[in-house]
């Protein structure tokens, strides 16, 4: 449950096959920026989990669906108190599309329209808002097929030129897909009267293919949506190439399962990046660099020995989450432990999120 001594508790509202980056990212991004963060699922407690989707743009006529990761939610819907929460986000994905005939999840969300606290939501989550009379006389946009259900339900329409679209109406924070994320999370941050000091930071990512899906976009999004200028680069490839991911999971079986994830788009070219003018590398690979010698850092449990080969004085990550700063480096273990990571990251660059 929320976080009493957090300064703004925040509610997910999460559903089976909601969107896999619509759910992850504003969760651990807002979790790595203090807030308290409550991701509940009708008929589900805390512990159970909802299987999300990797809905991906494609050359067809509409998007493509694959299996995302599991995600685990940490609080009970039943148990819900409107009144200890500051705001609301709502994932896109299919669940929205069983969510918003849910009597329970339209009380709840009518509750926080009726109170004036900011809701974010996006894609089709905007469905639910048409259910609830969210949406009557006020600017929204949504994923393109959504816009009937809206103007039906009375809202002015806001065409999104590109789907990183987003719009503010009073309270009201809509984006037209995870492509948006980084506008998106800064629009209910500041609604939530968050503000950012020393996001002058220029961050660069080396990429490669089959990288985990979450490990580049939750750390690329949230840095974008603290005010960072972020590039990706990849070697042999260009700005608006694309790299391909893994999704990698904990499923009750003796190690991590892989899926095929998002495609990652590049945002800048690899023979032109000046390491001289970034803040901060984000690699994955230190040991192939030789940074590791004399530094104490964790990383996934079966990197171990390469780690210590390298040098370094391996730190147990127990648990899983757990993560290290010594000097200049911040170094993780797996993806669980986003919010930890990029926390640390964030104290090493000077950057403050303030209620």
């Amino acid at each position: 449950m929320a976080n009493s001594r957090a300064q703004r508790n925040v509610l997910i509202l999460c559903g089976d096959y909601m969107e896999d980056y619509e759910a992850m990212v504003p969760f651990q991004a807002l979790l790595a920026y203090g807030v308290s963060v409550d991701a509940v699922c009708p008929g589900k407690k805390a512990g159970d989990i909802c299987r999300t989707a990797i809905q991906q743009f494609s050359r067809h006529q509409t998007y493509s669906e694959l299996r995302g990761h599991n995600f685990t939610l940490n609080a009970t819907f039943d148990a819900i108190e409107v009144s200890k929460y500051d705001g609301l986000v709502i994932p896109g994905g299919r669940a929205p599309e069983y969510l918003a005939m849910n009597e329970s999840v339209i009380d709840l969300v009518n509750k926080f329209s009726n109170s004036g606290k900011p809701i974010a939501s996006i894609c089709h989550g905007q469905l639910i808002l048409a259910t609830a009379g969210s949406v009557k006389g006020r600017k929204c946009t949504a994923y393109p097929s959504v816009k009937p259900v809206l103007v039906a339900a009375g809202a002015h329409w806001v065409e999104p030129e590109t789907m990183a679209a987003c719009t503010l109406d009073g309270n009201l924070i809509t984006g037209a897909s995870y492509r948006g994320h980084p506008e998106y999370i800064q629009l209910f941050v500041k609604a939530l009267g968050g503000t950012v000091n020393g996001s002058d930071k220029r961050i660069l990512f080396l990429c490669g293919d089959y990288m985990e899906d979450y490990e580049v976009m939750v750390p690329f999004q949230s840095l974008q949506a603290l005010g960072c200028h972020v590039d990706a680069i990849c070697p042999k490839k260009a700005a608006h190439d694309k790299c391909p991911t893994a999704v990698h999971d904990f499923e009750g079986d003796q190690t991590y399962s892989e899926k095929t994830g998002h495609d990652f788009t590049l945002t800048a070219d690899f023979e032109g990046s000046k390491a001289s003018s970034i803040n901060l590398p984000w690699t994955t690979d230190f040991v192939a660099a030789g940074v590791l010698k004399g530094k104490k850092c964790t990383a996934y449990p079966a990197v171990k020995l390469n780690v210590v080969l390298a040098g370094a004085t391996w730190l147990e990550p127990d648990p899983i989450d757990r993560c290290f700063t010594d000097g200049n480096l911040v170094t993780g273990a797996a993806w669980p432990g986003h919010p930890e990571f990029i926390s640390q990251l964030m104290a090493l660059l000077g950057i403050q999120v303030l209620f």
